[in-house]
């Protein structure tokens, strides 16, 4: 039998949940499966919980496994299949993923960053698919973006992930946890926005305030662009400050890369239909010495299996590259 007749099996590995499902060397879905993850029980007990239901989504499946691949929430290290010390997943300090599922079920795997598996899956059965240069951007609780390069993963110096939502869009503005001021995470995240409405000098004259009843810890991004829909003018300031600051993170992303397509996807992208005619409006200030304005703006259309298409393409990569 030939290799590219076994399945391969996607492994989405985030904080909360993990998902796993079976997909065809073309790219086809099989089925696919998800449960949480409880990190907090240990890396032990979690590599139990993936082994189990990949083992759950092969017996579904019914065929045999050619790879395997995993997007993991990171930081991460891909030479020797760790993940380390990552923020959602406390508790997991160098952890070996790759090769206990190595060892299990004998055949390669493959590990990426969260960001970089999504931005695979959408380059390959996604909204970039066809498409030599995809940029990826995800703006939610943070801020990720990831190059796809014909078909691969760009990568930075010693492999590593490059962080583009860490460029410093306003040096006069709030610290980031990375150290920085102003940069794109800490401009347009969830909780950024968040914050900038509870700083509000209006903040009490808004139906904001009144929304969430005086306690500001309830205040988040979903609530501030609800609002904005019904006119509210705090709320409405708030969501084109957010378009500012997002169209000049693209407009340096066009500027250093010019790719043929910026994918979006993430939370506070769901409210793209507000944030569109402004972030368009500022690119097209800047279609001066560049053709900013041809590069396509697009929604990402896999949702929450993009991850896994992505894992499940990076272990056919893998492969691919075992077999030449």
């Amino acid at each position: 039998m030939s290799f590219r007749e076994g399945i391969l099996i996607g492994i989405d590995l985030g904080g909360t949940n993990v998902r796993a499902g079976a997909i065809s060397w073309d790219g086809q879905l099989l089925n696919w499966q998800e449960t949480p993850i409880e990190a907090m029980r240990g890396p032990e007990a979690g590599l139990l919980t993936i082994t189990q239901l990949v083992e759950d989504v092969i017996v579904k499946a019914d065929r045999p496994v050619a790879a395997l691949g995993v997007g993991s929430t990171g930081p991460l290290d891909r030479e020797c299949g760790c993940i380390q010390n990552p923020y959602t997943l406390p508790g997991w300090e160098d952890v070996d993923i790759v090769g206990p599922l190595r060892e299990r079920f004998e055949v390669p795997v493959a590990l990426e960053n969260d960001a970089d598996a999504a931005a695979l899956g959408e380059a390959w059965v996604g909204s970039g698919q066809d498409v030599k240069r995809m940029f990826m951007v995800t703006i939610g609780t943070g801020v990720g973006t990831s190059l796809i390069l014909d078909g691969q993963i760009y990568r930075g110096r010693g492999g590593e992930h490059p962080e583009g939502g860490h460029i410093i869009i306003d040096p006069s503005g709030p610290e980031c946890y990375c150290g920085a001021h102003g940069c794109l995470e800490s401009l347009v995240s969830g909780p950024a926005i968040a914050q900038f409405a509870k700083n509000a000098d209006n903040l009490k004259s808004s139906v904001l305030y009144d929304e969430c009843q005086g306690n500001l810890k309830k205040i988040d991004a979903s609530m501030v662009f609800n609002i904005a829909r019904g006119g509210d003018a705090l709320c409405k300031q708030l969501v084109e400050k957010t378009a500012d600051y997002i169209a000049l993170g693209l407009v340096s992303i066009i500027m250093l890369a010019l790719p043929d397509c910026i994918v979006f996807t993430g939370g506070v992208l769901r409210s793209f239909d507000l944030l569109e005619a402004r972030i368009r409006s500022v690119i097209a200030q800047h279609d001066v010495i560049i053709p900013a304005t041809k590069v396509k703006i697009q929604p990402a259309i896999l949702g929450q299996q993009a991850g896994m298409f992505g894992a499940a393409r990076a272990a056919q990569l893998l492969l691919m590259d075992t077999k030449k």
